[in-house]
């Protein structure tokens, strides 16, 4: 029997003072039985970063065919899709292909440096992908904050985010590879 998502709910608070986007989301997270905790608050976080009306999670692991989060326009064209981890250069390719902008978020420490060394002139040439890098400790950082029922804020300004809790708050200064 396979087991299934267990399911998070989040009411985030943001306040982007870069985009000056103020709004609050209340948010059903399905964690998938692979996924830890680490990396559903980054996708939390990268939620937050790049928040819309139409930003909306997707499928996600259970789909390789999807991102993690999307935006859509009106005619459902993907105007944003925001993937975790390291894909080879051909799943690069193929979804900056399939979207106006690819924002892409690294968490893993090392091992996403060695990836980003090998991929990184590859890359170069994909005009509309950004990639983001969040390091290890403040991901360590983040996974504390992860309950099945979150209340949580997010201030962005000048780049920097402050992500957190009545509890906690933690300081995010992603390290910009590829603009």
């Amino acid at each position: 029997m396979a087991l299934k998502a267990t399911i998070y709910k989040a009411d985030l608070q943001i306040s982007d003072m870069d985009r000056n986007y103020y709004a609050e989301h209340s948010l059903t997270i399905a964690r998938h039985p692979s996924e830890n905790d680490e990396r559903m608050m980054v996708r939390l976080l990268a939620f937050a970063q790049n928040a819309s009306e139409s930003l909306a999670f997707t499928k996600g692991l259970c789909d390789t065919d999807e991102p993690d989060i999307w935006q859509k326009d009106l005619t459902g064209a993907i105007e944003l899709w925001i993937e975790l981890g390291q894909p080879d250069e051909k799943r690069l390719r193929q979804i900056c292909a399939k979207s106006a902008q690819v924002k892409l978020y690294c968490y893993s420490g090392r091992s996403a440096e060695i990836w980003w060394e090998q991929i990184q002139s590859k890359a170069a040439r994909l005009d509309n992908l950004s990639v983001i890098c969040i390091e290890p400790e403040t991901v360590k950082s983040l996974a504390t904050l992860a309950e099945r029922t979150m209340r949580l804020q997010c201030t962005i300004q000048d780049g920097e985010t402050w992500f957190g809790s009545d509890a906690l708050n933690v300081h995010v200064a992603p390290n910009v590879w590829k603009a």
